[in-house]
């Protein structure tokens, strides 16, 4: 039943499609995202059982719409994206790309644990207090002792 539902569905959408390059006439809206999330990994995924499969290979319409998404959208054929060759190392790419990636990112570990220090110590949540003697030849008093006082 739910293949039949599913060849069903697969000759509604092609039925649908016709002979028109997108759902809704030549430029892509939703429902072409949507149709074709779904009818490319059943067309190019090897599956296990293909009946579905072959259905859909039958419909040249949503088979040449695929291709054409697929051409058009991801020029690298849905495979892994192109990428420039590489020098020696593995991180000579990078480093070509962005020369102090690195100190840019330590520096920018540093101003946000600065901003964060200075912040907790302005708004008091953190407080330096010097061992020893308080004024007047006092002890300082502990957070304990304040919570009693209260």
């Amino acid at each position: 039943q739910l293949y039949r539902d599913a060849r069903e569905c697969l000759t509604l959408l092609s039925q649908r499609l016709g002979s028109q390059k997108f759902f809704f006439g030549d430029s892509p809206a939703s429902l072409d995202a949507f149709v074709f999330s779904r009818l490319a990994p059943l067309l190019k995924a090897k599956l296990p059982n293909g009946k579905l499969q072959q259905h859909l290979k039958s419909l040249q319409n949503l088979c040449n719409y695929c291709t054409s998404i697929l051409s058009l959208y991801f020029p690298w054929d849905g495979g892994e994206m192109p990428s420039a060759p590489r020098a020696a190392g593995a991180d000579s790419g990078e480093a070509e790309e962005d020369p102090h990636k690195r100190r840019n990112q330590l520096l920018s570990v540093l101003v946000g644990l600065a901003a964060m220090l200075g912040y907790a110590f302005l708004s008091g949540i953190v407080s330096i207090q010097r061992g020893g003697v308080g004024p007047a030849g006092q002890q300082p008093i502990t957070l304990e002792e304040e919570e009693e006082e209260e």
